[in-house]
């Protein structure tokens, strides 16, 4: 069975795309291109997929990764075309490489977040980045299945800066002033999302936001001790280039 690794990404209005939805979608998509994908064994066979580290429903990602398990073997840049043209706009594969061994989800330990915060100044933003991460612990609480859970804000955070926007004004707002933050938070259990971090940034410092912000993931990967963040297919980029034979 060949593995094969995507990375995708959801834009626009499909960040409201829910993970079961986008599931769906990617399912029906792999019939449509004709993608000969293997299933499980047992009496309910379900397709060989596996996702990692999917980001919540309402946020925009250029960083999701998946994969797939194939019964036959298919060249990785002929499945990206494929399933791009058999998905909706705005769920695009960008890449996807063969699997050398080893976990997609061991490779991701933090993401990288941009976070548009209109109707707030820069001075706003940046006097509550200051105070969070003065702060040892920000709790917050979260609306689960389970009911009200408190988490930690603050600790799961590696780097978090505020700056002002340039020429082109974020997400089509326009005539406000416009805040942005750029984030680094580890992976941890519960996960840390953009919305705890606002909220943070609420508890800590009373930072309001005026308009509903708008968060992008960036990147995902391995967290380097110089806050760079490895691209978890490099390691399979890598033995498929090795691997490759010389003319």
């Amino acid at each position: 069975m060949q593995r094969i690794r995507l990375h995708y990404a959801k834009r626009g209005p499909m960040r409201f795309t829910s993970h079961r939805d986008f599931a769906r979608a990617f399912e029906r998509a792999i019939l449509r291109a004709g993608v000969p994908i293997a299933y499980s064994q047992g009496f309910t066979p379900h397709p060989k997929i596996s996702y990692a580290s999917a980001a919540p429903t309402g946020v925009a990602s250029e960083a999701e990764y998946l994969e797939i398990g194939l019964r036959e073997r298919v060249d990785p840049a002929a499945l990206v075309g494929a399933l791009d043209a058999a998905l909706s706009p705005g769920l695009d594969v960008l890449d996807a490489v063969e699997a050398a061994g080893g976990s997609l989800a061991d490779r991701i330990d933090a993401s990288a977040w941009r976070i548009e915060l209109p109707g707030v100044s820069i001075e706003a933003a940046r006097h509550a980045v200051e105070t969070f991460l003065k702060a040892t612990e920000v709790p917050v609480e979260r609306l689960t299945k389970q009911g009200k859970r408190t988490l930690d804000a603050r600790s799961p955070v590696v780097s978090l800066t505020a700056a002002q926007t340039t020429d082109v004004t974020p997400s089509e707002v326009a005539g406000v002033p416009c805040a942005i933050l750029d984030l680094v938070v580890r992976q941890v259990t519960p996960s840390v999302r953009p919305d705890d971090v606002l909220s943070g940034l609420r508890e800590a410092a009373d930072l309001e936001l005026p308009v509903p912000p708008r968060a992008t993931r960036l990147a995902q990967g391995t967290l380097m001790a110089q806050g760079e963040l490895v691209d978890p297919l490099a390691a399979d980029r890598e033995v498929a280039v090795i691997g490759t034979p010389s003319p």
